[in-house]
């Protein structure tokens, strides 16, 4: 019984999988799912309660995995002592990156659903509150970085903003396109070169 159900889970949800991917999640027709899943929709409701219940369990997984890690990195250097802080600079975001895209390459799918077919679900905001927290931290870093006497000029929230969105936006087109890992870390390294001189030149560095 335990083995029909596991197997039938699986069914829907690759067959959810291939649906959202083609269709993004309002696009997708749960009865198609269902057809494809090959269950009756009374079944499909013994396993979720709907067609974003469903979507949620394929994304969040992965959702949490990379926003735990991206926080992570965050607060590790914002909990580092203040005079230590510009020589680790690009550090852990390094290794945090590295992380990410080789998770990303592990679990293409799932993630691709989570950052280019979620509109309409809870996660559709994933990439915005991500660059929201990288904003923050980079108001702090800045902030710190005045108290250990440097001379910074005023940076707004909105060029933060921008800064961060590009950025991110820049690391998730290897979801996009579909690049192999070596390309990915090659040019995700690459990117990275670019905003951290670009981000020494606004902090007068």
């Amino acid at each position: 019984m335990e083995e029909k159900f596991s197997a039938t889970l699986e069914n829907i949800q690759e067959a959810a999988l291939t649906e959202f991917l083609e269709k993004g999640f309002q696009g997708a027709s749960l009865r198609q799912i269902v057809k494809n899943a090959g269950v009756t929709t009374g079944a499909f409701y013994g396993y979720f309660s709907s067609k974003e219940a469903l979507f949620n369990a394929l994304v969040e997984p992965h959702a949490a995995a990379l926003m735990g890690k991206f926080m992570e990195a965050q607060i590790s250097f914002a909990e580092l002592p203040e005079e230590q802080q510009p020589e680790h600079m690009g550090v852990e975001s390094s290794s945090c990156v590295h992380w990410m895209v080789d998770y990303i390459c592990r679990h293409r799918e799932p993630v691709k659903l989570l950052l280019t077919r979620s509109e309409g679900t809870s996660y559709e905001h994933f990439v915005h509150n991500m660059v929201e927290a990288e904003v923050e931290y980079t108001l702090q870093y800045i902030e710190v970085l005045r108290r250990l006497g440097r001379e910074v000029p005023n940076l707004s929230r909105s060029l933060c903003h921008i800064i961060a969105s590009g950025m991110f936006s820049g690391i998730f087109e290897i979801v996009v396109h579909d690049m192999p890992k070596e390309q990915a870390l090659r040019d995700v390294d690459q990117l990275r070169d670019f905003y951290t001189a670009g981000w020494l030149k606004l902090m007068g560095a």
